[in-house]
């Protein structure tokens, strides 16, 4: 069983910045890939940003050049800078692993979300 724990949600005043964090914990083996998702009220769940165990990258368009993902192999975790918040930029926001298990086997695994709100 795998766990992903997001952290570093929060209120922000649009131009300002948040730091978001995901830890991975459990039987993996090896986590292949990791991203972030958002999902704000109303609309479908996006591909924000993700990042391979290579350190390859993408990016949704809207944020292309604010928010920059990173990732730390050795604690599992995987980061999310965003500069220069926007209003619409609010949303959940849910970590996401490609996670090849103890068991050989791969999982697809979601963190709960963790709420990112700006104001104009």
């Amino acid at each position: 069983q795998v766990q992903l724990v997001e952290s570093g949600g929060g209120l922000v005043q649009a131009g300002g910045s948040l730091r978001l964090s995901c830890a991975a914990s459990g039987s993996i083996f090896n986590i292949l890939a990791m991203g972030w998702y958002r999902q704000a009220p109303g609309k479908q769940r996006e591909l924000v940003t993700a990042i391979t165990s290579g350190g390859s990258t993408n990016y949704a368009d809207s944020v292309k050049g604010r928010f920059t993902i990173s990732r730390d192999n050795a604690k599992n975790t995987v980061y999310l800078q965003m500069n220069s918040l926007k209003p619409e930029d609010t949303a959940v926001y849910y970590c996401h692993a490609d996670i090849l298990l103890v068991t050989m086997r791969r999982g697809d695994c979601w963190g709960k979300g963790t709420l990112v709100t700006v104001s104009s």
